[in-house]
């Protein structure tokens, strides 16, 4: 929903404004820190509880226990950002159009209301950990439908400023903060004795917290450098369309946070009951699902941007403007896409070494070469940074991973998850492109030529990957054709 009415928020709000949403997902990513890794702590323990690992009363003392200390973060960070936002508007951020008074006050309602999604996150982590992935895409889908369509709403009828934008965030945030906690509790299990903050509990989980601190920091610094800089060299505007660039190329992680979010309880339930053949046979369908459907789109999106942004927008001067950056993005995204599942693994393993060191080297070598060539070569020169970083994910920390864990893994999953279906995805979409001049055919069939090789190159991307492929199989009218032909 966020992504299909951008081209309408620039319409009411302008690029510049843009910029302030892009500035907003930034702040909210930094401030993740500030968790301290209990979020993904409480997810895994709550995991771990279906796996037999953990009693009732742990998880819900651990629950009110994490709570307690988010909550005053929370308040911390609404105030703080407030505190700053005069500076920020001021001293920080080039705004061509949009007065400094506005830029602050915008900055202090994103205070409250990421302060209100930092709250939010906690439940999220129970809810995904309970392994309630229906409840959970009922309340998400439905909130960002609310958060997306009501923005427009506000925007036409009532105020098309991005101070009445960012409110309307605020609202929907309470909303869905008020859903997720209710949700939370209400299959968290029961237990004879009331929750209670515990230090002694936040001290069991402090090690791997502790961890997920480390990587979430240097993971920040190896995907959000870059937008910080810009947000200093380039005008608002520009800013502005990079933001974009980037949430279309961001659109893949939507595809792929589901599967995350539904093999992580499943990894960590299988590893707390030593079941290794299926976690094994499940990393694999992970990796492969992961390939087949965030692949597939990022092949298309990756090779046919500029017609797809054009389709979309129907502004020329927009597509040109973001066009290559959204290829270079999708490429970069899709890298990084590929290295979630294994990362699950290392996870449930309670392994976090390997992301910590393997990302301070990335970050000794990355930070320095995003702050050389984005002053020289701008916003595509810091994309391919992210794809370069990306490419050394895949290939050295792959095989550092099947060094310790999942020793006989490594060549499997580079053969049968990745090469076979991307390539074979990527072989079709690479001749369609030649072979078909879509620029000069009409509107209606390039939307029609756009969706029909979407379905091709997903098919074929299926097929190629073997666990797919015997799912696929599997299914009761395939194996019915299959005894009539």
């Amino acid at each position: 929903m966020s992504l299909a009415f951008i081209p309408l928020y620039i319409k009411y709000l302008g690029i510049e404004s843009y910029g302030l949403i892009g500035l907003f997902a930034i702040l909210q990513a930094w401030l993740v820190l500030l968790d301290m890794g209990m979020t993904p702590a409480l997810g895994r323990e709550i995991a771990r509880f279906n796996g037999g690992a953990n009693d009732a009363q742990y998880v819900r003392n651990l629950l009110r226990s994490i709570e307690i200390v988010v909550l005053c973060i929370a308040i911390l960070i609404a105030i703080g950002i407030w505190l700053a936002s005069d500076w920020l508007a001021s001293d920080w951020l080039k705004s061509e159009k949009l007065p400094t008074e506005v830029v602050a006050q915008a900055f202090v309602i994103m205070g409250i209301v990421t302060a209100l999604r930092f709250i939010e996150g906690i439940y999220h982590a129970c809810v995904i950990g309970l392994q309630r992935q229906v409840q959970f895409n009922i309340i998400n889908s439905s909130t960002a439908t609310l958060r997306a369509i009501g923005a427009i709403i506000v925007l036409i009828w009532i105020s098309p400023t991005i101070i009445a934008f960012f409110i309307w965030q605020g609202i929907v945030s309470i909303i869905t903060l008020t859903l997720m906690a209710s949700t939370t509790y209400y299959n968290l299990p029961t237990s004879d004795y009331r929750s209670h903050f515990s230090l002694n509990i936040l001290k069991n989980v402090w090690r791997f917290a502790g961890s997920m601190t480390g990587i979430t920091l240097l993971a920040l610094l190896l995907t959000q450098t870059d937008k910080i800089i810009l947000t200093k060299s380039l005008t608002l505007t520009e800013y502005g369309y990079y933001a974009i660039a980037s949430t279309v190329a961001g659109a893949l992680y939507m595809l792929v946070m589901p599967i995350n979010q539904a093999w992580f309880p499943k990894l960590n339930e299988l590893h707390a009951r030593n079941n290794n053949i299926d976690f094994i046979e499940k990393y694999h369908q992970g990796s492969q699902l992961i390939s087949v459907i965030m692949g597939s789109l990022a092949i298309i999106l990756a090779i046919f941007s500029e017609n797809i942004i054009f389709i979309w927008t129907q502004n020329k001067e927009f597509t040109q403007h973001t066009s290559t950056l959204v290829s270079i993005l999708t490429l970069g995204n899709l890298l990084n896409g590929l290295m979630w599942i294994p990362y699950q693994a290392q996870l449930a393993y309670g392994w976090t070494h390997l992301a910590i060191w393997i990302n301070i080297i990335a970050v000794l070598i990355i930070v320095p070469s995003i702050i050389l060539i984005t002053p020289h070569y701008g916003a595509e020169g810091a994309a391919w940074v992210w794809v370069a970083l990306n490419i050394g994910y895949v290939l050295v920390g792959i095989h550092f991973m099947h060094l310790k864990i999942l020793q006989t893994e490594k060549w499997h999953w580079y053969k049968y998850d990745v090469i076979f279906p991307l390539g074979i995805g990527a072989i079709i979409a690479i001749l369609i492109k030649c072979i078909t001049p879509i620029e000069h055919i009409s509107f209606p069939l390039q939307i029609l030529f756009i969706g029909l090789t979407s379905c091709v190159i997903f098919i074929s991307a299926s097929l190629a990957a073997p666990s797919i492929r015997r799912q696929i199989l599997s299914l009761p009218w395939i194996k019915t054709l299959k005894i009539r032909t």
